[in-house]
């Protein structure tokens, strides 16, 4: 995922090692019962790299219960800006993200990164620290977003076994829909005031299992949701999915 580089040439030959790919993920999503597709994309330049996904969640269902089309989109498209890579700063990158969910709202972030590595980038991780706007309507005591990102390749010795994912927590006034019926101009809406924060972490693990028999492109894995006050549900929430990925 999202991998600042400490200098330009090392960003180069991670991008023609593991860093820069395209790649379709399908997950069946078991908590939700519905499946969802990631478009992921990772490209290292001389000036940084850039990140993006597209989420497709496929839960529009008919009058019979039979899934027609897509449910719900949500986007993010962040550029890490790194010109000082042959100095004491190389691991601090500048931020600039945009992140939206259709019909509902959207943000953008601005702030740096920080990123570490073991000397053959087989482990990496990355700290963000970003300032975040919201759409309008929505408010934050504290508009900040901590994000953390790691990748760890090999793991527990096995050959294409890799251990992945994201952190974010960030301050939101957050209003529980599952708790409420009403709607923001009804009378009687009232938001849950104690609620100020949200968290949301997707850690994957996946098996290159298409090494064994000459497709290197093709792993099986799994993803776990683990999020507080994420989306509109209170409190703490597991959601496990069971997926596939293919590297293009």
């Amino acid at each position: 995922m999202k991998k600042i580089i400490a200098a330009a040439a090392a960003a180069l030959a991670l991008a023609q090692v593991a860093g820069a790919q395209t790649n379709l993920q399908t997950f069946y999503d078991l908590g939700r019962n519905h499946f969802t597709t990631t478009l992921e994309g990772f490209y290292g330049d001389n000036w940084g790299n850039t990140f993006f996904f597209i989420d497709y969640d496929y839960n529009q269902k008919d009058s019979d219960g039979v899934n027609q089309a897509p449910s719900g989109s949500y986007m993010e498209i962040a550029r890490c800006l790194n010109f000082w890579g042959d100095t004491a700063l190389a691991p601090l990158s500048l931020q600039v993200e945009y992140n939206g969910l259709v019909g509902v709202n959207q943000n953008f972030l601005f702030g740096v990164d920080y990123f570490l590595h073991s000397d053959d980038f087989a482990n990496t991780f990355n700290f963000k620290l970003l300032y975040k706007t919201f759409s309008k309507g929505v408010t934050s005591s504290l508009p900040l977003q901590f994000t953390f990102v790691w990748g760890m390749q090999n793991i527990f010795g096995v050959d294409g076994l890799r251990f992945s994912g994201f952190a974010d927590i960030w301050g939101e006034d957050v209003f529980n829909f599952n708790e409420c019926t009403l709607l923001p101009n009804d009378a009687g809406y009232k938001e849950r005031a104690d609620r100020k924060f949200v968290f949301i972490s997707e850690p994957q693990i996946w098996y290159n299992v298409g090494k064994l028999f000459g497709c290197d492109n093709l792993h099986i894995g799994s993803e776990i949701e683990l999020s507080w006050n994420f989306a509109g549900y209170d409190g703490f929430k597991v959601r496990p999915c069971l997926g596939t990925k293919w590297v293009f």
